[in-house]
Formats: C-alpha cells, sequence, structure tokens
C-alpha cells in the first residue's frame, strides 16, 4: 500500500484468524534461530506465536478517532516518506530528519528495506487489505525512528533494548522474549562484565514514558530539532546502555560483534 488511502476499506476484516499464545512454538524458533543467526524470518515467527492480546482494541480505538483518521490520510506509507532523503535533507540541520538520515545511510538501510524481509515473511500467510493493515504497517516501520531517538545502536544490547522500548509501547511478549533472552546470553558471553539486564529494564521503563510512535505525526515530528522531539516525547537517556558500552570499552570488548556480524538483523 503506496499510494492514497482507500477511505472504503473495513476497519477489521473479521476473517483475519485470531491471534493465539503459542509459547512453546515461540521457544521452537528461537532454538532455530540461535542456530542460525542470519535466519531473520524465525523472529517473524516468534512473534506470530506470541501476539498483543488487546492489538485490535488498541488500534481500533484509535482508527476510530477523527486523529487517527487524519493521520490515516496524511500519512498512508511511512517508508515513501522515509526513504526520501532529499525532501528531508531539505530540512533543517540539527532535525530529526537529519539525525534520521545520518542513522540510516551510516547503517546502509532503508525504511522500505525492512518492508521487503516482513514480505519474505507475510507472502507466506494470507493478506488482509483493511484499515487495520495501515497500522500494523506503522508498528513496523517506525523500528529505526526508535533507534534514532533512544540513542541505541544496532548492537546486540542496543537492539535488545529497543525491543525491550517497544514492549512498553506495543506490548507483544515476544519483544520482552527476544529481548531478555538476548541480553542473559550477552551476559553468558561477557561475563556478567556490565549492566546488560537493568539496561534492557531501563528500554523498558523508557518506552513506558513515551507516548505511542505509529500514533504520532512521523512529517509533523521530522522537520524539528531532535532534542525537542525528544521532550516532546518524554525520551530520556540510556544511561545503562552507555554504561555498559563505557565498560566495554574499556576491557576491549566491541559491543558490535557480541553476537556475531548479524546481531543487529536479529530483532529487527
Amino acid at each position: 500500500m503506496t499510494g492514497a488511502i482507500n477511505a472504503d476499506l473495513p476497519l477489521y476484516d473479521e476473517r483475519r484468524p485470531e491471534m493465539r499464545m503459542r509459547p512453546l512454538k515461540a521457544w521452537h524458533h528461537f532454538r532455530k534461530l540461535l542456530r542460525d543467526k542470519e535466519n531473520t524470518e524465525e523472529v517473524f515467527y516468534i512473534f506470530e506465536a506470541l501476539p498483543w492480546r488487546n492489538l485490535r482494541a488498541k488500534a481500533e480505538r484509535f482508527l476510530r478517532s477523527e486523529r487517527g483518521q487524519a493521520l490515516r490520510a496524511k500519512e498512508p506509507y511511512l517508508p515513501a516518506i522515509l526513504d526520501d532523503h532529499a525532501a528531508l535533507r531539505a530540512m533543517p540541520a540539527g532535525s530529526l530528519a537529519h539525525a534520521y538520515c545520518d542513522f540510516m545511510e551510516r547503517e546502509g538501510l532503508s525504511a522500505q528495506g525492512l518492508v521487503d524481509e516482513f514480505e519474505k515473511f507475510a507472502s507466506k500467510r494470507e493478506r488482509f487489505e483493511d484499515q487495520f493493515l495501515w497500522y500494523l504497517n506503522r508498528m513496523r516501520d517506525v523500528h529505526d525512528m526508535l533507534h534514532v531517538l533512544t540513542g541505541y545502536g544496532r548492537d546486540a544490547l542496543g537492539e535488545a533494548c529497543v525491543l525491550a522500548f517497544t514492549y512498553s509501547q506495543q506490548p507483544s511478549p515476544a519483544h520482552l522474549f527476544i529481548g531478555y533472552l538476548a541480553g542473559m546470553n550477552i551476559n553468558r558471553q561477557t561475563r556478567r562484565s556490565a549492566p546488560v539486564l537493568r539496561a534492557v529494564r531501563e528500554g523498558q521503563r523508557l518506552g513506558k514514558a513515551c507516548p505511542r510512535l505509529c500514533e504520532q505525526s512521523i512529517t509533523e515530528l521530522l522537520p524539528l530539532p531532535i532534542e525537542e522531539v525528544r521532550r516532546r516525547l518524554n525520551i530520556t537517556p540510556a544511561e545503562r546502555y552507555r554504561e555498559a558500552h563505557t565498560i566495554w570499552s574499556g576491557m576491549g570488548i566491541d559491543p558490535y560483534d557480541l553476537l556475531g556480524k548479524n546481531a543487529s538483523k536479529l530483532a529487527a
């Protein structure tokens, strides 16, 4: 869905299958992920098995609101907006737009790239065209924006902390399941040398203080100074995450190579 919004779409297609908790399936796919960290499709299976139980009610409440419908009309497809770096670079220096471009260009990422990764999984599922789909896409498409706003990098701990932050925004148990298990794995590999689990817990707390990002107007936030955006969203510095990096730096440990070359893709 990249063009204008179809106003005639139903709010929710009742043919959608009911989301059910399947913890054993989540554990099965997590074990497969540990054996092959490059197989990021396993992450989507985990999220399917540990869904946000109240997602439909929260999405429908927003979509029924005047603000929700206005945002849906204004921002029908975020990747097209976020990948237009020429337009974003035309915004003021020091803005969220510039910080976002800096991050995405440095990491070699694109918003559409995350969509493409997800579509490999979604292509195996029946597709439903409803307004709920727009909300689902928004939750996916703000992932990299959260990295920019929180300061969490794409290292293993940074991804675990973003997952914990996102849990407080979009409480799928899968966020905490992967985030904390990743944290325990990091602790094991670094011999508990840094406040890893406290950093993950801090991410969860920071996410709770921030209004749900997928329900904010991204086009209104992009031109603003990034520190002003953080103040508006109550995003404060991630002290435990920074502390862990400082400790590891003193020990000669590279935080970006704790879980292998593909750690940053583990929890995308």
